[in-house]
């Protein structure tokens, strides 16, 4: 009888425990904040300015950031059918995997984990700073060390929070996303009032502007696709989410629409109250609209602000360290960084690193500059991507697909990434796409030893490392669960 009841009760504490691996905790909900949480960042009340200067008018200016939002959906479509058809987490890393092999995708995740994601951070992260220090300096820009500083601190709790729990960061992304839609609803409301008012000047002669070149209208959408970034982020966590097969889709179809509407109905507010002059000598667009609608309550703009770019970094690093993780995972990356938290089941390796590489490119960080770096490389790898996708049609048509697009879809987003990639450098060259092509292609060298090779003295010397870092963060390598 004892026996018995031992057996019980071993079989019992067995089921209780949890296998070390990624747990499915990432609902619709969740899944609908972290898309949304992530492209509602700083994108929105810093690159209205931006896209404006390249399209010189309000009605031209509009008409980007619909085709923005257009992209992005049209991209996002291209992402579910990959999603839903190979469910690995990773997002893009894993579908170039699948497509095209070992070569292409270590130099995605070569470019994406060292310096695409922690650019992103960091870009994000000194944004908040720059909203959170400016009320403790009126009338002057605060000092550059103070929002480094600021930004730094911020780096550090968001991958605290999200090294501790998977929940946490989820509701941390849950609140800061409601934050964020409350002042966007604010500033649209604002909009519509004002332009009950009669305020329509501002909309008159909207087109006139002088003719566009096919370079400014890249580098435009290099500015508006920035605020849009964000729409991948839940393909690079799919193995933390709940039926992938049908929240996946239904999360991209509900977030994307959402953030198109709330950018274009945004940015039409801003003009309701500010010439294009205005808006482009503007420091931080939406303090000035608060200022000039909402006075006195016009305090509760920069704090929302910094809610929005807070959230948003949050969601960037919960996504990146996915990659980084899941890289390593593959082989691609330091075998430390795959493996997991033993006590909260979070790829804590792969998020320190991220927030570490972030925490050091802010001490250079130019934000402009940083924004045409990234999009520049981001563009290559999403035209490779929806390449893939056709690709994987003819290489792959065994594998189940529970959603698919339209071959013209991906057909079209191969020549849209094109035109993204060479016509900002036909327009402006400048020696940051010659930087980041070095940089991307540099990494063979790498690929060469470290992987093809496997030179054995490296891994002589990571070993002895690895070994104590498993130590010391208390992790695991994932198991493999058959």
């Amino acid at each position: 009888m004892d026996c018995q009841t031992n057996r019980k009760q071993d079989v019992k504490a067995k089921q209780n425990i949890k296998a070390t691996v990624l747990q499915k905790d990432v609902g619709l909900f969740s899944g609908v904040c972290l898309i949304v949480g992530t492209m509602i960042g700083s994108g929105i009340f810093i690159s209205p300015s931006s896209v404006l200067l390249y399209t010189g008018a309000v009605g031209p200016c509009l008409l980007i950031w619909t085709a923005c939002g257009i992209l992005a959906m049209l991209d996002a479509l291209c992402l579910v059918e990959l999603g839903t058809m190979i469910t690995k987490s990773g997002g893009e890393y894993s579908y170039l995997l699948e497509a095209y092999g070992s070569i292409v995708a270590f130099l995605y995740t070569w470019t994406n984990t060292i310096v695409q994601k922690p650019s992103g951070l960091a870009i994000i992260t000194l944004s908040f700073a720059k909203y959170a220090s400016t009320p403790f300096y009126p009338g002057c820009t605060p000092p550059v060390v103070v929002t480094k500083c600021l930004a730094a601190a911020a780096i550090v709790v968001i991958t605290g929070v999200n090294c501790f729990s998977v929940k946490l960061a989820s509701y941390v992304q849950n609140f800061f996303t409601a934050a964020k839609l409350f002042i966007i609803a604010v500033i649209v409301g604002g909009g519509i009032v004002m332009l009950a008012q009669g305020k329509t000047e501002n909309f008159s002669n909207a087109f006139d502007s002088p003719s566009l070149s096919a370079g400014a209208i890249g580098l435009a959408c290099y500015s508006g696709l920035w605020a849009y970034a964000g729409w991948d982020q839940l393909n690079c966590i799919i193995e933390e989410l709940k039926n992938p097969y049908r929240n996946l889709p239904l999360a991209i179809l509900i977030a994307i629409p959402l953030v198109s509407i709330c950018y274009v109905m945004v940015n039409v507010s801003y003009f309701t109250v500010m010439t294009v002059t205005e808006v482009l000598s503007s420091p931080a667009v939406a303090v000035t609209f608060g200022d000039r609608v909402l006075y006195p309550l016009s305090w509760i703009v920069p704090l929302f602000v910094v809610f929005s770019t807070f959230g948003a970094a949050n969601g960037g690093s919960f996504a990146s360290g996915r990659l980084a993780y899941v890289s390593a995972r593959e082989g691609h990356m330091l075998q430390i960084l795959s493996y997991i938290s033993l006590r909260n089941y979070t790829p804590s390796p792969a998020l320190m690193f991220n927030g570490f590489l972030a925490m050091c490119l802010i001490i250079p960080a130019d934000i402009y500059s940083l924004i045409n770096y990234i999009n520049f490389a981001q563009w290559m790898f999403s035209g490779l991507t929806s390449l893939g996708l056709i690709v994987m049609r003819f290489t792959k048509k065994e594998v189940h697909r529970p959603f698919k697009v339209p071959i013209i879809i991906p057909a079209l987003m191969v020549l849209v990434s094109c035109y993204l990639v060479l016509a900002p450098i036909l327009h402006e060259p400048a020696l940051e796409y010659l930087y980041c092509t070095l940089f991307i292609f540099s990494g063979l060298i790498f690929y060469y030893f470290l992987i093809y090779r496997k030179v054995k003295w490296v891994n002589s010397l990571m070993r002895p490392i690895n070994m104590h870092l498993q130590l010391l963060l208390e992790v695991v390598p994932p198991q493999k669960i058959e």
